[in-house]
């Protein structure tokens, strides 16, 4: 049976992959062909029984196959915003990798219907709200199941039509129920398992442009190197630090900019002043860089490590098991695992939009740094303000990310006749994730435009590392050093979407 890893997830969403699942077919077919004989004269929740609390109400065997549609029909009830084209088609790889286990009983063709909705990159209506995380995503992977069965609507090819259109315009037939397939679509942590999917793809990549804006700017403050020394970071143990500070030296190889404290400091010849100009000791978002994002690291391929369990799990209920010769019944749907680590990544990510953030002040605030021009102004004092205003967004941004590092996790609300009576609000956990990388971006993207500014206050284009140098050559294709004051904010977005484009 294939198994599915983040970075082929991320190859099929972001640079085109096909995805297949021929080779877990017959698993599929399996658990279907065991469920057909296994449930009949056996009371089986949810093929024969009423949903959540009305579990305890038998279902005529003439009503069973509207029972399915009716779970799909009455739990499309999301509001808000529509979920982007990008999270939708990641929630339905997600719902992929769960009914390929084998475990679902569902019937082989749909399986090759949502694999048909991948590929041909129709993407189900799904609103933002609706999710409490505990029998999984069942209002957002509801409206999914809604289009599977050939109603609602779809965004395909850039306009929102009606599925039954574009099915019959593609040649696709609708899924229709055998057994369980109403509520096996409907019931599992998909939809949170997408959207935190595509929220580790962004801000892996984030955590390596932040790795990168730490070597550039000691480089900028002609920082002495040992902050990344590997002896220094090794002694402190955690492999998340060690691998940082292995990666800052790996992009500040060939640097003209740093400096070697034992050609300085250490060498009795030069270090006689009572009072040095230049810092012993970088600002602690300059020398701390490592110790910084090393959590942040560690906590990323945590993270990883439970998308993919998560993505190659039954996350469903009941359980249908033909290795076993049983079904069984419990809550694999309780999205607790992701939540948490989205929970982490949230925080993680804040303290890096903090970190970038105070990093852009030291470079704006002429009185810290001690070699740039207020707020990097390369124009006339007092009639130029350069990036003075920019600073003001990167401010207010993060402390947005501050206020939203609340964990919400622990935001548990009973419901559902309180059958439903500890929640894991999963999605909305990694909605909130989602929302705080976005804003971090943004910060970068600040961050960004004062280094390569920073770079030509000082004229040491010449003198970076390849790799940095080679950021500051592609920011300058897409906005200019900063003479005369100009609206930034064009700017600023063509460098948030060239930092996203790197992943």
């Amino acid at each position: 049976m294939m198994k599915l890893d983040l970075y082929q997830v991320k190859d099929i969403l972001f640079h085109g992959a096909e995805i297949s699942v021929e080779e877990s077919m017959p698993k599929v077919e399996a658990s279907y062909d065991f469920l057909r004989k296994f449930a009949k004269d056996k009371l089986i929740y949810g093929i024969n029984t009423g949903f959540g609390p009305m579990a305890q109400w038998r279902v005529d065997d003439k009503s069973l196959i509207d029972l399915q549609y009716n779970i799909i029909r009455s739990h499309s009830t999301g509001m808000g915003k529509a979920l982007s084209d990008l999270d939708v088609r990641a929630a339905m790889i997600a719902r992929l990798g769960s009914l390929i286990q084998g475990k679902s009983g569902v019937y082989p063709y749909v399986v090759d219907l949502l694999t048909t909705f991948i590929r041909q990159n129709i993407i189900p209506y799904v609103p933002e709200h609706g999710s409490v995380g505990a029998s999984g995503d069942l209002v957002q992977l509801a409206h999914i199941a809604l289009c599977l069965i050939g109603e609602g609507k779809v965004h395909y090819k850039g306009e929102w039509r009606q599925t039954k259109d574009v099915m019959r315009e593609l040649g696709i037939n609708p899924m229709t129920i055998h057994i369980r397939e109403g509520l096996s679509v409907t019931n599992g942590t998909s939809v949170m398992t997408g959207i935190s999917m595509v929220n580790q793809c962004y801000a892996e990549n984030l955590l390596e442009w932040s790795i990168l804006s730490a070597v550039w700017m000691n480089e900028i403050a002609s920082s002495f190197d040992d902050w990344m020394s590997a002896p220094l970071n090794e002694y402190r143990r955690h492999q998340g630090q060690i691998e940082v500070a292995k990666k800052m030296r790996e992009i500040a190889a060939g640097s003209r900019c740093l400096q070697q404290r034992e050609h300085e400091l250490y060498d009795p010849a030069k270090n006689r002043a009572q009072y040095f100009e230049h810092k012993v000791q970088a600002y602690y978002s300059l020398r701390c860089t490592p110790q910084i994002l090393g959590p942040i690291s560690e906590t990323l391929q945590n993270a990883k490590e439970v998308l993919e369990l998560e993505l190659n799990a039954a996350s469903d209920n009941p359980i249908v098991d033909p290795d076993t010769n049983n079904v069984y019944h419990g809550g694999n749907f309780h999205g607790d695992y992701i939540s948490l680590e989205e929970d982490k990544v949230k925080i993680a990510m804040v303290r890096l939009a903090m970190t970038a953030e105070r990093q852009l002040n030291y470079l704006l605030h002429d009185r810290i740094n001690g070699i740039l021009p207020p707020f990097l102004n390369m124009g006339t004092l007092g009639l130029n303000y350069a990036m003075q205003a920019c600073q003001f967004t990167a401010t207010s941004t993060t402390a947005e990310c501050q206020t939203l590092a609340m964990p919400n996790y622990v935001h548990s609300i009973p419901n559902n006749n309180d059958n439903q009576d500890i929640v894991s609000m999963g999605t909305n956990t990694a909605e909130l994730c989602r929302r705080v990388i976005k804003n971090a971006y943004q910060v970068m993207s600040v961050l960004m435009m004062a280094l390569a500014q920073a770079t030509d206050c000082l004229s040491i284009q010449d003198k970076l590392a390849p790799a940095t140098g080679e950021v500051y050559r592609q920011l300058r294709k897409l906005c200019n050093t900063i003479q005369d004051d100009r609206p930034f904010y064009e700017d600023l977005e063509k460098i948030e979407k060239y930092l996203k484009s790197t992943i």
